[in-house]
């Protein structure tokens, strides 16, 4: 064989050996052999790499008694640290394979749709961090169940699914909304099938809104509207009601069919317009406390759970201004000039009183 075919069969072996060589990524599992031990870290030969990857001895797992040794000749998984690259060898970690083993399995969670536990850590700007197989994940407040965080939430155990997992970016995040919005479908007529209307059932405030609140019924969330929470006129449910409270409410209508129950907080006590019937009289004056003041006049609680309207035609002469004349907080005699508890009103004066 000539020295130019010699040349030529070099060059072909390399080229042969260099179309075996494969690419591996970060968070990769590649198997590989330790070839020697250096100063810092043991040199690794990973079958289809260019050259020879590096362990460092900080990306090895600690034992009882520290860094754990590899012996020689083993065959190990490796966990990629950073990608092999013309000018660089790749890094391998030891210590992270039990990190990618737990990405996999989220990664494996997100595609088959599964439900996995997290652990709520710490409440942060925009939502809650959590703990999965010691990976860090993020619910937005939007996946949240409440629709918020509060301080309830926190070592609390939660129910969730995987909406995006990438090892690359070290980024986690999780529905928890989705979760229960499943475990809802497969129990909710089940549930519907043991409550009636007018049952009394304890559960717990999982949301807070403008109209009202929602609450957990053994699996299923019922609707709390903010009418049905006191006999008093209330801002905001935040007024009575917090997020993770638990609470009795009475059923006040099953939907069958849209799959709903409607509640009542204010009707687990005694209504307290059928108290007044025969403790007021039209003609007669007592003393209120005005709740609410609008254009048209002022709204004046007159017993525990009870408004009248004190009417701006009947607190002084014409064009008066209910702004000018009253506050809120103000303790006033009025006139009861008309009252039929049965419809819920109750008219007052104020400028009667002097005639």
């Amino acid at each position: 064989m000539t020295i130019l075919e010699t040349t030529k069969l070099d060059e072909f072996e390399q080229l042969l050996e260099e179309s075996f060589a494969k690419s591996y990524n970060v968070a990769d599992i590649v198997e590989g052999i330790v070839i020697r031990k250096d100063k810092d870290g043991y040199l690794i030969s990973v079958k289809g790499a260019k050259t020879e990857a590096i362990l460092p001895d900080r990306e090895m797992p600690a034992g009882d008694e520290g860094k754990i040794a590899l012996i020689v000749g083993d065959l190990k998984d490796f966990y990629v640290l950073r990608e092999e690259n013309d000018e660089e060898p790749m890094i391998l970690s030891l210590k992270r394979i039990a990190c990618a083993q737990a990405w996999t399995q989220l990664n494996d969670a997100k595609n088959s749709g599964d439900t996995i536990l997290a652990k709520v850590v710490s409440l942060v700007k925009g939502g809650v961090l959590v703990d999965v197989a010691d990976l860090k994940g993020f619910i937005p407040s939007s996946q949240l169940r409440t629709g918020l965080p509060f301080d309830g939430l926190i070592d609390q155990k939660i129910e969730v699914k995987v909406l995006e997992a990438d090892p690359k970016k070290n980024k986690l995040i999780l529905s928890q909304r989705q979760a229960v919005a499943e475990q809802r479908d497969q129990v909710v007529d089940n549930v519907l099938a043991s409550l009636e209307e007018q049952m009394v059932v304890t559960g717990e405030i999982v949301r807070i809104a403008d109209f009202g609140a929602f609450v957990d019924i053994n699996g299923i969330d019922g609707l709390l509207p903010i009418s049905e929470i006191s006999w008093q006129r209330i801002k905001h449910p935040s007024d009575i009601i917090t997020l993770g409270e638990k609470i009795e409410v009475k059923i006040i209508k099953i939907d069958n069919e849209l799959k709903r129950i409607s509640l009542s907080l204010k009707r687990m006590g005694e209504n307290p317009w059928q108290q007044i019937e025969g403790k007021f009289k039209e003609g007669e004056i007592i003393k209120g406390t005005v709740n609410k003041i609008t254009s048209f006049g002022a709204f004046v609680n007159i017993f525990p759970g009870v408004e009248a309207l004190l009417p701006a035609s009947e607190m002084a002469g014409e064009n008066v201004n209910p702004f000018n004349m009253l506050k809120v907080g103000d303790e006033l005699e009025v006139l009861i000039k008309k009252f039929t508890p049965q419809e819920h009103r109750i008219a007052l004066s104020t400028r009667d009183i002097a005639k």
